[in-house]
């Protein structure tokens, strides 16, 4: 085989651009007479689904433990994961090396028809058996006639995408040209905790005037940034917390955190608490980024660590732990309600007046242009803020 020197330049500015190419999560399987084998690749795609048995293929690097079972055993099965699978994923690019001595070990499999073993519960599986194998620079392209197919009840693909995973959102289609280019859809995303209790306001004002077209999303700090960033929001109501150079901010409201606690927990009848004296109880941790941090670093600035026995990433789901009296939390947003979803009396009490408030903000990706309904909302959010 002829090898060549790859244009460094021209291969970074392709593996650049391919990272922005978004493919599913696959883990390709073999097992036979040369043995089991199983590599995670996401470059798969069908052939033709006309052909006497549809045909598939893979792209398998030459280096990859599987490669030559494939080439040896004739089959290959491709698992194409769900969403909350990319445990089975990292596993199987070799990042859990020392918890797995058999990558395998990471899920429970199932024979296909060929033999090679499927995930037992992926979202798709296709058994192949190889019918062209063909090497290309690094690479061997596996062509596949599919033998049988699995599909599961449920369940959403794992998306790979800007070198991370993430999940499909449906976008429903527009109903004319015409208005996907209108100005006047505004699309506004805001951080998952604190969403509920402010948007439903600022849109009850700001939908007087129903001649905007207004699409919501909620989301988490790093699905906000990367929706400012891809076009896919306008707008971002968020914690001002590690955003990037690219992200501008609006300030609009200062919000101070305070504990959480059940209305029989031990420390709810005493009203000026200290972060040493929490650090002696369990502390339920919203942990969802960067939330988690900030409220961690209030202990860390005293020099102190608490007790997070629990994590939470759902607001309410903390709410509802606390009031269980599973621990005490420290939050920033509070409803109006004092009780849990599952009726439980909440009280809360002020953290130290030294505690570093965090910030809400309006963010904008520089340099966007912002269709003409944005500066009405942030004009609104303005006002209701202050």
């Amino acid at each position: 085989m002829t090898e060549y020197t790859p244009d460094p330049q021209l291969r970074e500015a392709f593996l650049g651009g391919m990272s922005h190419a978004a493919c599913t999560v696959n883990i390709v399987t073999t097992d036979g007479t040369a043995g089991r084998g199983g590599v995670t690749v996401s470059a798969m795609t069908s052939v033709s689904a006309d052909s006497p048995k549809p045909t598939l293929l893979v792209c398998v690097h030459h280096e990859a433990s599987a490669a030559p079972l494939i080439l040896e055993n004739g089959n290959f099965c491709v698992n194409l994961l769900r969403d909350d699978q990319s445990f089975i994923s990292d596993t199987f690019a070799g990042r859990f090396r020392k918890e797995f001595a058999d990558k395998f070990e990471c899920a429970d499999w199932a024979p296909m028809e060929t033999g090679a073993p499927r995930v037992v519960d992926p979202l798709v599986a296709f058994d192949c058996k190889v019918i062209s194998a063909e090497r290309i620079g690094t690479h061997h392209v596996f062509v596949g006639e599919v033998q049988d197919i699995f599909t599961a009840s449920r369940g959403t693909p794992l998306i790979y995408a800007n070198r991370a995973y993430g999940r499909t959102i449906r976008i429903d289609p527009v109903t004319t040209f015409a208005t996907s280019q209108s100005d006047t859809a505004l699309r506004i995303g805001c951080f998952h905790t604190f969403g509920p209790f402010v948007v439903p306001r600022i849109i009850g004002e700001f939908a007087k005037d129903d001649s905007t077209d207004l699409r919501l999303m909620d989301g988490d700090h790093r699905r906000l940034i990367e929706g400012l960033r891809a076009g896919d929001i306008d707008l971002a109501l968020m914690y001002d917390i590690d955003l990037p150079d690219d992200i501008v901010t609006t300030p609009l409201a200062t919000m101070n955190p305070y504990i959480l606690l059940a209305e029989n927990h031990p420390l709810a009848s005493e009203p000026n608490l200290t972060l040493e004296t929490l650090t002696k109880h369990p502390m339920v941790l919203l942990d969802a980024p960067p939330t988690a941090d900030y409220f961690l670093s209030i202990f860390a600035a005293q020099h102190l660590t608490p007790q997070v026995k629990y994590h939470c990433p759902s607001y309410e789901m903390v709410r509802g732990m606390v009031g269980q009296g599973l621990g005490f939390s420290i939050l920033a947003t509070k409803p109006a309600s004092n009780l849990s979803y599952d009726g439980h009396a909440l009280v809360t009490r002020p953290l130290p007046a030294s505690t570093r408030p965090s910030h809400t903000v309006l963010a904008t990706k520089r340099g966007a242009h912002l269709p003409a309904a944005a500066q009405p909302f942030i004009s609104v959010c303005k006002e209701l803020f202050s």
